[in-house]
């Protein structure tokens, strides 16, 4: 056969599995392989499959992404109650929870992102194209033994049932769930297109519903599935100033929050807010989401950065937007800067890189940034010029980029916000910029009323 083992009778399998394969798209080891498992008990396999069942008309092919999820939920869905469909959740095996990823439900419609490679969604391997849908099945089956002939004939017979069972699926589904679910599709892509031209970099639609729920496989907050329980949704404050936009391909109209080019936005509120899960939303609106993830009203321009704490060697680095001088250890100048990096200079780099790069929108969460590089404190060295005081002192520095900061304890830095959303129970509210200064100003006269009563005694 060539090669060992059921890596060895690809070419077999794949011959006498007939037309349900893709075989314009079949590469062999990666997205077509047969191999047994660690465990001796099972055999796991992919294998490209073409079902020549065209995108119904009517349907914008830009949104087509929208249908094929519909399509994969779909066939999810009805892999435990039709037999040809179980190898997708390798539900006859002894450990089908390993492979659950195949059927675990998902409604993330596109990601440039590399994210959930372990779950079956709309990507580069599951698509339209305009002799069919192109899906890339993976799974596992008891195994059958070595790969001999009545065993490669059943993997075969299994591979082309599969196809069989997935066009059948399609065949039930109504054209207006497809029509539904591409539109919702296209709305997002249509919307981030549009955003700049509106002066925005996002939109958070209200109704938004940020929170996660997370699994084995949906580990990462742009993948997640929507919280399941109490879930309060979002609704932007009049005292932030919501606005009305036309969804671009179905023609609805919905209200909700527009962040502005070079804006600075201060989501403020108290810890356990929602203050991370709706900055976490705010980068998942790059990607596109079906009906129901409680995210496909949040729609922002692709290339936004964050900006976070984290040491790391640098080497010709540029701080200089902070720094006037380099610390002692580190080499070069603040403009090429050499050693390893502490977490605000860390930080530096990459908030620097951001202005200059022109980068749409930049995010910074408290949680995980260096609160020195944000805020002066008394301790602090001059030749160090936080965040706070760049706002102030030179707003030019950061450029075209809109920055939302997500805080609940740096008050110099939400005194320098254009708008300020606070979060209370979960909810939004608003304050304004004005009043915000006013009563940071008495705290501030309060905690010197205080030292100087102190110093008295």
């Amino acid at each position: 056969m060539g090669r060992e083992g059921w890596m060895g009778a690809i070419g077999q399998i794949i011959a006498e599995a007939g037309e349900a394969i893709d075989r314009r798209r079949l590469r062999e080891g990666t997205n077509a392989y047969c191999v047994h498992s660690p465990d001796g008990a099972s055999l796991q396999f992919a294998m490209p499959l073409l079902v020549r069942r065209p995108l119904p008309d009517g349907i914008d092919a830009r949104g087509a992404d929208g249908a094929v999820w519909a399509i994969i939920e779909a066939v999810k869905g009805a892999a435990c109650t039709d037999t040809r469909l179980r190898p997708l959740g390798a539900l006859d095996t002894e450990r089908p929870a390993r492979y659950a990823g195949g059927i675990e439900p998902v409604t993330l419609v596109h990601s440039d992102a590399a994210i959930g490679s372990e779950l079956w969604k709309p990507d580069e391997e599951n698509m339209f194209l305009p002799d069919g849908l192109h899906c890339t099945a993976r799974g596992a089956v008891p195994y059958p033994g070595p790969p001999e002939g009545r065993a490669i004939r059943e993997i075969s017979e299994t591979v082309a049932a599969l196809a069989e069972g997935i066009g059948e699926v399609m065949r039930r589904l109504p054209v207006g769930d497809l029509a539904a679910a591409a539109t919702l599709s296209l709305d997002q892509k249509l919307l981030r297109a549009h955003l700049p031209s509106m002066g925005l970099v996002c939109f958070i639609g209200d109704g938004t519903l940020p929170a996660r729920s997370y699994t084995r496989f949906r580990q990462h907050h742009r993948v997640a599935g929507p919280k399941e329980g109490v879930h309060i949704p979002f609704l932007c404050p009049e005292g932030i100033g919501p606005i009305e936009i036309e969804l671009p391909a179905s023609g609805r109209r919905i209200t909700g929050l527009g962040i502005r080019r070079r804006e600075v936005l201060a989501i403020a509120g108290s810890n356990a807010q929602g203050k991370t899960t709706l900055l976490n939303a705010i980068r998942a609106g790059e990607d596109d989401h079906a009906a129901g993830d409680g995210r496909e009203l949040v729609v922002t321009v692709r290339g936004a950065r964050t900006a976070e704490a984290g040491g790391q060697h640098l080497s010709s680095a540029d701080v200089s937007l902070f720094f006037g001088s380099l610390p002692p250890g580190m080499s070069g100048t603040p403009k090429a800067a050499f050693g390893q990096g502490s977490g605000s200079m860390t930080m530096a780099v990459q908030v620097g890189a951001a202005a200059r790069e022109g980068a749409p929108l930049l995010l910074i969460d408290e949680d995980r940034a260096a609160a020195n590089l944000l805020v002066r404190s008394t301790l602090q060295e001059e030749d160090v010029t936080p965040l706070a005081e760049i706002l102030a002192k030179r707003r030019d520095a950061i450029g075209e980029t809109a920055c939302i900061v997500a805080t609940s304890s740096l008050d110099s830095l939400i005194a320098r916000a254009d708008r300020i959303m606070v979060l209370r129970g979960h909810g939004a509210g608003a304050i304004a910029p004005a009043a915000f200064r006013a009563a940071y100003l008495e705290y501030l006269e309060q905690c010197t009323q205080m030292a100087e009563k102190e110093q008295g005694r």
